[in-house]
């Protein structure tokens, strides 16, 4: 039974582009199909978390990370009384935006684009769906509603806030767009709120997993942390033979980890509902965060970020890689923004009304990892990721 403070399908605030109801699916569910069966969502499959596509099968990508926050998030939702479609759609969706070569394919970009109003992957998951995805006779992007494309957008400035703003529809409530919300300093849908948690909880263990499968954190380093230690040591105690088997003693870990991380969210976020009590999903935005970490699993969820920034994410091994794979982006806006028919045969023009920096920067961020090395190849003669 859903909670009456949970997202309703039924009463979505609606599209973009209006449409009649699907038969046999509510609008949150479509929403999900339609984000499965886009061009964006296939590529993550090859586009990078930490390690780089070339690096090996088994580490995470964008795809199985997405994936991951989706099961999480449907996990949580199902027993605060959420709608799970809609937290679905939502995880699938949150990354589409998201370079080729991580974090340092968009901070490359981003710097590109200083001139021409920057790069966000947020920002562009939002353009992806809006305006980039072109599968219908009669509009531009997926056509989402209110509800997904506000939890896509899962961070703004004022700046981008006022310029999103200024093209979003007249909504029949009068309640502002999607972005409104930076600009009035609310709050988004439960939903959404719980997937920023589910990506931060998800990213957080599959790259200690990733970390020590690559060599480059030892388990020894891991066991430092609070969080990390103490369910360590309550594998251990359950499962003597596990000290044997270093790689089954790490699964077990996370898989403790991750299970008492998902029931602090469940019990924190099930007493701030009850303690502001808000009878619907409009009162929750007007509220502040409600799904939430326990304050001793915040601190401790704190400290296991910063020792993967110091650890995993600024080692040497994977700092050297990134940079390579900054310069195949910084060399490849450089090369299609001085011949734009260097893109694939209509890419330039694919997005009309966009100033040509920006159609460079949308066509680079499409790309999947693989796709990059070998473009930057072609056009440059050069390889810097073997």
């Amino acid at each position: 039974m859903p909670a009456r403070y949970a997202s309703d399908p039924a009463h979505s605030r609606g599209r973009r582009y209006p449409q009649g109801p699907a038969p046999t699916r509510t609008e949150f569910q479509r929403d999900r199909d339609r984000i499965v069966h886009s061009t964006a969502f296939r590529r993550l499959v090859y586009k990078t978390q930490v390690f780089l596509n070339h690096e090996g099968d088994l580490f995470r990508t964008r795809l199985t990370h997405s994936l991951e926050v989706a099961q999480l998030g449907r996990s949580v939702a199902r027993t605060l009384g959420l709608d799970e479609d809609l937290v679905e759609a939502i995880a699938l969706a949150h990354d589409l935006g998201h370079t080729p070569f991580g974090h340092a394919g968009q901070d490359a970009l981003n710097d590109c684009m200083q001139e021409f109003g920057g790069f966000e992957h947020n920002l562009q998951s939002l353009r992806v769906v809006d305006t980039l995805e072109h599968r219908y006779p009669n509009f531009d992007g997926l056509n989402l509603c209110f509800e997904t494309r506000e939890g896509i957008l899962k961070h703004c400035s004022r700046h981008n806030a006022q310029a999103i703003e200024a093209q979003e529809p007249a909504y029949a409530d009068g309640l502002g767009g999607v972005a409104v919300r930076f600009l009035e300093r609310g709050q988004p849908s439960l939903e959404a709120q719980l997937c920023n948690l589910a990506d931060e909880i998800a990213y957080n263990a599959h790259d200690i997993d990733d970390g020590v499968r690559s060599g480059l954190i030892q388990l020894e380093q891991v066991q430092q942390l609070p969080l990390f230690a103490r369910y360590s040591q309550a594998a251990l105690q359950a499962h003597p033979k596990l000290a044997q088997s270093p790689r089954r003693w790490l699964y077990e870990t996370v898989r403790l980890m991750l299970s008492a991380q998902i029931y602090d969210v469940i019990k924190s976020t099930q007493a701030a509902i009850a303690l502001v009590a808000p009878e619907d999903v409009r009162a929750v935005r007007r509220c502040a965060a409600l799904v939430q970490f326990s304050p001793q699993m915040q601190e401790e969820t704190a400290q296991l970020k910063a020792f993967l920034f110091a650890s995993l994410y600024r080692h040497a091994r994977v700092q050297e890689t990134m940079q390579r794979a900054a310069q195949v982006v910084r060399d490849l806006f450089a090369a299609y923004a001085n011949d734009p028919a260097a893109m694939q045969p209509g890419a330039e023009a694919a997005w009309p009304g966009a100033h040509l920096h920006r159609r460079v920067a949308d066509y680079i961020a499409g790309m999947t990892d693989r796709f990059a090395s070998r473009e930057h190849q072609r056009l440059t003669g050069l390889t810097l990721l073997a």
